[in-house]
């Protein structure tokens, strides 16, 4: 019996690291990549560079307007998260402590939301945001990120706040604090977990997000860093080893956000699967 342990345990090994090999061998393809120049990679892209230089870098860093690029991207993924959180944890904490007919159908209203594709109401929403002249705004795109991200948000924060004792908030009460106090004071510092889920989960998808922006930004000044890479793709041609260079400076911040905030991600997934 151990020994037959010792052996699945040894097949989960080696089928998880050919998993881990595969699924880091694109990774693998587009680091090679940024040192080569456009004609090595067409010619092999598989093969070694001939040099490590830093020149695609630099050119990718000039071309893309990184800088700029890069507070654009971050201005709509922090106020958008931002505005996420405060939102969705106010509206989900009304849902669970305010128990009318409107708040249960608001409720349903918004997880059934979740279902409709982005790509169903996309047209509408441009037409609209058009008709409105509220198109090429960095604040418009902030506002559609909050329509579409809150849904998910008050679904978790939902299942959450059910938790929490009611006599915490009474306790609270009783020694002065209002309704918007107790929440602020006593109920979301309790949902720390579940915030760092919800702030790293709209973070990833909004810092990576495409399509959206390239509906909304249309002025080269209002371009996200996605947006700026995807300019390296011609009409005729692209530049490959500019373009590989650029998607490695765009992945390069949200990997390092990752890396310092990837155990909350785990504390708050193994919360919300005992929840």
């Amino acid at each position: 019996m151990v020994k037959e342990n010792k052996m699945v345990s040894k097949l989960k090994t080696v089928v998880l690291s050919l998993l881990l090999l595969f699924y880091m061998t694109p990774f693998a393809i587009l680091l090679l990549n940024t040192f080569k120049n456009k004609r090595q990679i067409i010619s092999d892209p598989l093969a070694l560079p001939d040099s490590f230089k830093l020149n695609n870098f630099i050119e990718a860093f000039d071309k893309m307007n990184y800088i700029h690029a890069f507070f654009n991207t971050l201005i709509i993924t922090v106020f958008s998260v931002f505005i996420i959180v405060i939102f969705s944890s106010m509206t989900a904490y009304l849902f669970v402590r305010c128990k009318w007919r409107f708040n249960k159908i608001m409720f349903f209203v918004m997880v059934a939301s979740m279902l409709i594709p982005f790509q169903a109401v996309m047209i509408p929403l441009v037409t609209i945001y058009g008709s409105l002249n509220l198109l090429n705004s960095k604040w418009s795109l902030i506002f559609m990120y909050l329509g579409f991200g809150t849904s998910l948000a008050v679904f978790i924060y939902h299942g959450f706040i059910k938790s929490i004792p009611l006599e915490l908030e009474e306790a609270a009460m009783i020694d002065g604090c209002t309704r918007l106090q107790t929440f602020f004071k006593i109920v979301f510092p309790l949902l720390k977990p579940t915030t760092m889920t919800i702030i790293i989960l709209d973070m990833l998808w909004i810092w990576n997000d495409f399509l959206l922006p390239s509906l909304v930004l249309i002025s080269s000044d209002q371009r996200t860093l996605q947006l700026s890479t995807y300019y390296f793709n011609g009409t005729y041609t692209s530049d490959y080893h500019l373009l590989m260079a650029g998607l490695l400076l765009t992945i390069i911040p949200v990997i390092i956000v990752y890396i310092f905030v990837q155990r909350h991600i785990i504390k708050g997934v193994m919360q919300g699967s005992i929840k």
